[in-house]
This record gives structure tokens, C-alpha cells and sequence, in this order.
């Protein structure tokens, strides 16, 4: 049983530190610098006094400093950032399907992995919900090395209890146990309707920087003819025999897909909350610097 166990501990160590390199170039080389300019602190606050250089804006000339040692000195400050990113992951049946490159669930972690070591490197605060239709695992934020390995383990590692979706849980839980403004990543492939989650998420923007990411896989939008294929619902088990030879249902399947995410959208858009598309075919890190991009455009 030992051995087992002392096995099972380093797959789980191994696995983290899979994700780990996995993500560190990217986070190194493009998304901190991203995710550090789209998201600025309170404001600035004073660190130090230097002599002049050439190029230093004369506005930042300490002129008492600079008349008891006779020759120019220039203030410097840093940022004042103290942020608290929350991670909220639907780790629901639906999250476990992927006909791609990944499963819905495993292009999420990388994702999650991603933000939690740009907070690292930031020094800002990071914590994680996982929610399926009741909220089954709560990491309060914090800061540190520590805390990111937390994360990563626990959204590789946590076995659902449940197979359902409630967004409304993820989204009420958030707003009962943050007061103090945090950007908040909400995960979830948005298979429920509308109208299901809509009180709770106008609540929850309006009270902190709320980014919507939807996960999809290229099968859940159209479905190749492939003859008698049985679906099966991932969160309830229900099976159902279709004949994708049919091009009416193949045609219908698209159009009710594509009125789903549109609507998602559409909802995101006219409450002012940010959503990104992300699919398990592309390259998911193009589309989060496509949204920094966008997002700072609009901050200036």
C-alpha cells in the first residue's frame, strides 16, 4: 500500500511538473508581459531616489534632493498592484470530451496554469473555485510558489462529485466570499441556457473584472457523416442513436450550436463582460494574446 502510494505521489508531482514546462515558455516570453500590462494595479507608490539620467522625464526631478547634493536626482516608483485573480473551473461532465488534440478540460488546465505563474511572477494573489452543479473545491487566494503548485494539483487531480451543471453555484459562491475587487476568470463551456445564469453574472460583473473563457471542441458545433453514430450526454448519460448521414440533422445540429454560443455572447456583450472563445483545435494562446491585446486598446 506504501509503495502505491509513494507511485501514485510522484505520477502526481510528475504531471504537475509536466503542465509546469509546458506553460513556462509561453508565460515567460509573452503571456506575463501581457497579463501584467492588461491588468494594473491600484496605482503607484514611491520607491527610491537616483541621479539623473539622460532621457528621464524632468517631471520626476526630486528638486530637494537635488539641491543638497548639487547635481539632479529623479524619483522612482513601482506599481502598486496588489491583485486577486480567482480561477473559477465547470469541471462538469461536459469539460471531460474533446475529439481533438485535447479534451476541453486539459486545454483549461494549461490555461489555469498559465494565469496562476503570470500571477506568480507578479506577485499578485491567486485562488481557485472548482464547481460542477455545487461548488466542490475551494482555494482561498494567496500568493507564492506554493499556492500555484496547489492550484495546478488540485485542477488535474480533483475528481468531481457530481456530473451536472449549476453556473449559478460558481457564480453565486464567488460573489458570497469576495468583497474586495478581484479579476476573476470564469471557465465553462456555457452549456446551459441563458436565462439560467444571467441574475447571477450581471451581480458578479458589476462587481469585479469578470472574463467569461468558453471552451469548445470542434464536434459539439457540426458532426461529420459518419452514418449511425449513439451520442451520449456527458453530464446526465443519456444516450441517443443519430443517423449523421442525414444532412437535415447535420444541418440543424449546426444552426442550434451556433445560436447557443451566439446567445452566450450576445449576453457577454450587451452587460460589458468580456468573453473569450477558445477551442480545443486551436492554439489557445493566440486567442488570450488576441484579448490582452483588445483589452488594453481599451484601458488607454
Amino acid at each position: 500500500m506504501e509503495q502505491l502510494e509513494r507511485e501514485r505521489i510522484r505520477e502526481i508531482l510528475s504531471n504537475v511538473r509536466r503542465v509546469e514546462l509546458r506553460t513556462k515558455r509561453f508565460v515567460d516570453s509573452i503571456f506575463q508581459g501581457a497579463y501584467k500590462s492588461t491588468f494594473k494595479g491600484r496605482g503607484i507608490e514611491f520607491s527610491e531616489v537616483r541621479e539623473y539620467q539622460p532621457g528621464d522625464d524632468i517631471r520626476t526631478i526630486d528638486w530637494n534632493v537635488t539641491a543638497r547634493f548639487g547635481h539632479p536626482y529623479v524619483k522612482e516608483f513601482i506599481e502598486e498592484r496588489d491583485l486577486t485573480i480567482l480561477i473559477a473551473f465547470d469541471i462538469s461532465g461536459s469539460l471531460d470530451f474533446g475529439t481533438q488534440s485535447n479534451l476541453k478540460k486539459d486545454t483549461a488546465t494549461e490555461l489555469i496554469a498559465s494565469i496562476a505563474f503570470s500571477a506568480l511572477r507578479n506577485n499578485d494573489r491567486v485562488g481557485l473555485i472548482l464547481f460542477s452543479n455545487r461548488v466542490e473545491k475551494y482555494i482561498p487566494p494567496r500568493k507564492g510558489r506554493k499556492q500555484v503548485m496547489r492550484v495546478i494539483r488540485e485542477t488535474l487531480y480533483h475528481e468531481p462529485e457530481e456530473k451536472a451543471t449549476d453556473l449559478n453555484q460558481g457564480l453565486e459562491f464567488i460573489s458570497r466570499i469576495t468583497r474586495k475587487k478581484a479579476i476573476v476568470f470564469f471557465i465553462s463551456d456555457f452549456n446551459e441556457p441563458v436565462e439560467n445564469y444571467a441574475k447571477s453574472m450581471r451581480i458578479l460583473g458589476k462587481k469585479h473584472d469578470l472574463i467569461s473563457v468558453n471552451i469548445r471542441d470542434l464536434r459539439e458545433e457540426e458532426i461529420p457523416d459518419v452514418g449511425l453514430v449513439s451520442l451520449e450526454d456527458g453530464e446526465t448519460g443519456e444516450q441517443i442513436l443519430v443517423d449523421t448521414s442525414d444532412e437535415e440533422f447535420r444541418r440543424n445540429f449546426i444552426e442550434l450550436a451556433n445560436e447557443q454560443r451566439e446567445r452566450t455572447t450576445r449576453f457577454h456583450r450587451s452587460n460589458g463582460i468580456d468573453i473569450i472563445d477558445i477551442r480545443t483545435d486551436y492554439d489557445w494562446t493566440k486567442e488570450m494574446i488576441k484579448f490582452f491585446g483588445i483589452r488594453r486598446r481599451r484601458i488607454r
